[in-house]
């Protein structure tokens, strides 16, 4: 063994047998025992302040009440009839007279945060910063000395950080004023709401007109660090507000781009479209319990066979319909509509015939779970991150296929003018038949993408079946680029709306934009083109 490798072996196992057999100071230990509450609490944190071994001992005896103190004031921990003695490292049997150590919940909150700190010294960087953000989401129960210490060995830099937040949101109740001036000063860059209320309490006037903080100098610097803090809110709730309106664009552009295919080349209203979104996601469903059941190892794969198997299954239920049921109808749109709809019910009792009524779960795959978090709180969710990507490429998609192929071309020239097309040999009744079925397939590939968002359900279709065909109207009928216009603004007036207005009033608001807006424009974001546009 290399010498250098001897020497830094050694020194581990020398620190380590120093953290393991550290006793305490007995008179550290004896406060615990006495009647001074502010004391008792002032002992635990120097006790903390160890963070060796046997405080951590004494400490979780404190919590589990199994910490005594005899008639002279020594502490003892007694298990099972037998005393430990933390100043001495020794263990003997429990000694007469001796009574119980009691807590309130302050000091056991302080005692609990102590424990918690003790995770800042693990050698595992995940731990330490679940337990920094545990004290920053509790800062009352952080002991200075504790985290002093942390501060010390930790040479993480994002750890650090999060540190010195705790201590300087601790030491806004400081009795000095320059410790709560450089405490104020210091949560400047802090993205806690939940220092607010502190803040707004420093520069507060009392009734009878004086200040709850009484030192100018605080007050000032609070007034400065509020507005910096709520400055910075503002800007992470219109981030956070700018993404939940893509993703939910993102969601509605899925749910409407397959209806606009259909609805502006064959001009069918599909009321059924809702429950081919429905389809998509059990048959997302189906390949996650295929894995669970079959091959639990690769269940994180199942995903990627339920997007092709999403799209497959929703366009050979919307060929089977368009061949049985929608070719005879149309020109005949209330017929259509009529038809569609009693369509749907009968999927949606189907499926609950199959599947029963109650929801079921669709989890994610451990790749899509969690998220990133951005501004110091705001998480963006892997979820929701991959349904803005995945809408952009089924857009991109769609996008080749009309545009760069045979399929395409047809499509294009059967919506521009139907009987020319079929003049020059195109056989519409074939196009329609695959236009459905491509605009069915894609609601499968919609419903795929909703089930990674929240459970799946019989009646899923019916909450997106209106916002599809407002999104369909507003962009234009048959156009690609004002349906993702339209549905990613539809997301974006709504995420932004509800906070102002509600849930409720949001959607009242945008139907009634909507109705206005088709009245000045009844074509839309995007005219059609062709002979059908007449």
């Amino acid at each position: 063994m290399k010498p250098t490798r001897f020497l830094s072996l050694f020194a581990v196992l020398l620190l380590q047998a120093s953290f393991c057999h550290a006793a305490i100071d007995d008179a550290l230990l004896k406060p615990l025992a006495g009647d001074d509450f502010e004391a008792r609490i002032d002992a635990v944190g120097k006790i903390a302040a160890l963070a060796n071994q046997d405080a951590e001992r004494v400490l979780k005896a404190f919590i589990k009440e199994t910490l005594y103190s005899t008639p002279e004031g020594k502490v003892l921990i007694v298990e099972d009839g037998k005393a430990f003695d933390p100043a001495t490292d020794k263990t003997g049997p429990a000694p007469d007279g001796i009574d119980g150590i009691t807590m309130n919940n302050r000091l056991r909150g302080t005692v609990e945060g102590a424990l918690s700190g003790f995770r800042l010294f693990s050698p595992v960087r995940a731990t330490r910063m679940a337990a920094a953000l545990e004290l920053q989401a509790n800062p009352a129960a952080a002991l200075p000395a504790l985290i002093a210490k942390a501060l010390q060995g930790e040479a993480d830099p994002q750890i650090r950080a999060v540190l010195n937040m705790v201590v300087a949101t601790a030491n806004l109740q400081s009795p000095d004023p320059a410790l709560r001036k450089a405490a104020v000063i210091g949560l400047a860059d802090s993205t806690n709401a939940s220092l607010r209320p502190a803040l707004k309490q420093m520069v507060n006037k009392n009734p009878d007109g004086s200040y709850s903080e009484p030192d100018e100098g605080v007050r000032i610097a609070a007034v400065s660090t509020l507005q910096k803090i709520e400055g910075r809110m503002a800007r992470t709730e219109f981030v956070g507000n700018l993404f939940y309106g893509i993703s939910l664009g993102s969601v509605l552009l899925l749910a409407a781009l397959g209806l606009a295919i259909s609805f502006g080349l064959m001009g069918i209203i599909n009321m059924a479209h809702g429950e081919l979104l429905m389809i998509g996601a059990y048959t997302a469903y189906v390949c996650q319990m295929l894995f669970r059941k079959f091959i639990p190892d690769m269940l994180d794969g199942y995903l990627i066979v339920a997007i092709p198997a999403g799209f497959l299954v929703s366009a050979a239920v919307g060929i089977l319909l368009e061949r049985t049921v929608i070719r005879w109808l149309y020109g005949r749109p209330l017929e259509t509509l009529l038809a569609t709809w009693g369509i749907s019910l009968i999927l949606m009792q189907t499926v609950r015939t199959f599947f029963g009524a109650q929801n079921v779960e669709v989890s994610n795959p451990s790749w899509m779970s969690g998220g990133i978090t951005v501004l110091g709180s705001l998480v963006l969710s892997w979820n929701r991150i991959f349904i803005i990507v995945f809408a952009l490429l089924v857009v991109a998609g769609v996008w080749l296929l009309l545009n760069k192929t045979r399929l395409g071309l047809f499509m294009r020239a059967v919506t521009q003018n139907r009987r020319m097309a079929d003049c020059v040999g195109v056989s519409t009744g074939r196009i329609d038949m695959l236009a459905f079925g491509l605009g069915s397939g894609i609601a499968g590939l919609g419903g795929v993408a909703l089930s990674q968002i929240g459970n799946v359900g019989p009646d899923l279709g019916q909450s997106y079946i209106v916002d599809s065909f407002m999104v369909v109207v507003l962009g234009g009928v048959g156009q690609l680029a004002g349906t993702m216009i339209a549905a990613l603004g539809l997301g974006e007036m709504n995420k932004f709306l509800e906070p102002v207005a509600g849930a409720v009033l949001a959607k009242i608001a945008i139907l009634v934009f909507i109705i206005i807006f088709i009245q000045k424009r009844p074509q839309g974001l995007f005219a059609m083109r062709g002979r059908s546009a007449e």
